[in-house]
């Protein structure tokens, strides 16, 4: 049972599949920070945006 337990310790195949899943969260924690910190001005030209186009005037040359 010792020399089965010390040979998991030493086995590293998984190691390569927790490195991933780690990067891939981090980068996942990046995206939404940076969508975090542009939220707002975004939503502020979504609506300036949604403002102007709904104020114009359509001329259907009649």
């Amino acid at each position: 049972m010792k020399k089965r337990f010390e040979q998991f310790l030493k086995d590293e195949d998984g190691a390569a599949t927790v490195d991933w899943v780690v990067l891939t969260a981090a980068v996942v924690g990046l995206g939404v920070a940076a969508v975090d910190t542009v939220e707002e001005g975004i939503n502020a030209l979504a609506s300036d945006i949604a403002t102007a186009v709904s104020t114009k005037e359509v001329d259907n040359g009649d």
